[in-house]
């Protein structure tokens, strides 16, 4: 006890000359005039978000990079017939991930973060069970799938992936669920960690595999199951220890049913959305050559760090903004909107100016001097980019305020007029036509989904969303704005 006592008073001085050193030195340089914001607000703030979101960008990156390497190695190692199969039945995964996340992740991160918040342990047990009747649907449409092509093309392989699918589908979604909920909590590096540890796990499963000469495509998907599977285990048990215990009143229906209503609409948005972002690669080779389609793909390659950065974000921030909604309701919609959009379009700006400041060098590196004759439309490209992520804000409050079906719209509106803009463009100027048709939706975009969460914080409502309000649809409103009788 006296050590202690003569050695607390030590650190704690020397830690405070460090920190005043330090923070002497940062107000020297931090522009709190120019910003209206002072340093020490800043670094309390700013600081805590900065780490969040880096964990949040490497979780994102350390699953994609996995995927990517994977479908390497794949590449170099399967024959050409069974990576064709093994690219097929992804394919149908790829479908699968996604109706999952309209159904299920999406609504869990603005429910967890604002209806269940203070039930996350009963709620995450009632969203254990849609997911267990969501595997067991998978395991019987893939298991028959399968059965079906064996027994009509048993030579192709086919059929063996499609049954590694119908395996490795149900753990694979699971690792998903586990990482999602560690979001609800704010604390991405800790999905991070087990990003890392199924990253890891795969790979090295995947090259002992191959050197024992067992690599086929049902092995490569078993591989990324029990990867999953393992690591989800390792999550979960982190969650039941962290999580508060807590019942649930609302049964397992209810919960399906607000993910119902909510999901649908979100699915609807990831195709709206969807359209405009890929109908242009069909579009110019009918119009043009098949070649144009492989320019526009290489350009539209330099978007992608942009979207995963905000991919991340959006995991972050949605169960947040969904918390603040909650507590402050819907005024502070349009303050957290903004906020949420100068983040990602920040990011955005501070890429595209690395980019294209180095945009042939880039261009050479990265394609060893192929495509350089439309290096000179990344500038348009760039536009569209930080467009895109403008939007970013107020698509996450509508969604936290559950309203994705004001996201549709938003999405829906901006496509069709992204096509009869697009489409004639395409046809006349080519790939130029192309990348402003694809301009064109986000900037639209962007434009009207700042209209429309100004009509929600209004508490102003479309026709068919005041036709589900009143067959209950929305099972959660806000007091202010909607007392109740």
């Amino acid at each position: 006890m006296p050590e202690t006592n003569l050695q607390e008073p030590e650190t704690a001085i020397e830690d405070q000359a460090n920190e005043s050193l330090f923070s002497a030195g940062m107000r020297r340089i931090f522009p709190a005039k120019l910003l209206g914001v002072s340093y020490q607000t800043a670094r309390n703030r700013f600081i805590p978000w900065v780490h969040k979101g880096g964990c949040a960008v490497l979780d994102q990156g350390l699953i994609s990079g996995s995927n990517f390497i994977l479908s390497i190695l794949l590449a170099r190692w399967l024959l050409p017939e069974q990576y064709g199969a093994y690219a097929v039945a992804f394919g149908f995964f790829i479908l699968v991930s996604l109706v999952y996340s309209a159904l299920v992740l999406e609504p869990m991160a603005v429910f967890g973060g604002s209806s269940y918040r203070d039930r996350l342990r009963g709620y995450l047990g009632s969203v254990m069970w849609i997911h267990v009747a969501m595997s067991l649907a998978l395991v019987v449409v893939f298991g028959v799938s399968a059965f079906v092509v064996w027994k009509i093309s048993p030579q192709t392989g086919l059929a063996a992936a499609i049954a590694g699918v119908t395996i490795a589908s149900p753990c694979i979604l699971l690792f998903s669920l586990a990482r999602r909920t560690f979001y609800l909590e704010l604390s991405p590096a800790k999905a991070a960690v087990g990003a890392l540890v199924y990253c890891g796990m795969s790979l090295a499963c995947l090259y002992l595999v191959y050197r024992r000469a067992w690599l086929s495509p049902f092995s490569a998907f078993l591989i990324l199951g029990v990867a999953a599977l393992a690591t989800s285990i390792y999550l979960f048990a982190r969650l039941y220890t962290e999580l508060r215990p807590s019942t649930m009143d609302d049964s397992v229906g209810l919960i399906w049913g607000r993910h119902w209503r909510y999901g649908s609409w979100a699915l609807l948005s990831c195709v709206a959305s969807w359209i405009p972002a890929n109908i242009y690669y069909p579009l110019l080779s009918s119009f043009g050559t098949m070649a144009q389609s492989g320019q526009l793909k290489a350009l539209m390659n330099f978007t992608l760090p942009v979207e995963q950065v905000k991919g991340a974000l959006g995991l972050l921030f949605l169960p947040y903004a969904a918390s603040v909604l909650e507590r402050e309701g819907r005024g502070s919609g349009g303050s957290l909107s903004r906020r949420m959009t100068l983040v990602a379009v920040g990011v955005a700006l501070a890429y595209w100016v690395v980019v294209l400041a180095t945009q042939r060098s880039a261009f050479h590196a990265l394609y060893s001097g192929r495509y350089m004759e439309v290096a000179h439309l990344l500038p348009i490209v760039a536009i569209g980019s930080i467009a895109w992520c403008g939007s970013f804000g107020s698509a996450i409050a509508l969604r936290a305020m559950e309203s994705p079906a004001s996201v549709f719209i938003a999405f829906g509106l901006s496509t069709v007029v992204s096509t009869l803009v697009g489409i004639p463009a395409t046809r006349y100027f080519g790939l130029t036509g192309a990348v402003w048709g694809m301009n064109v939706s986000d900037l639209l975009s962007w434009m009207f989904l700042i209209w429309l969460l100004r009509r929600k914080m209004a508490g102003r409502s479309f026709n068919f969303e005041r036709f589900l309000e009143r067959r209950g649809a929305r099972q959660q409103v806000l007091p202010e704005e909607f007392p109740a009788d």
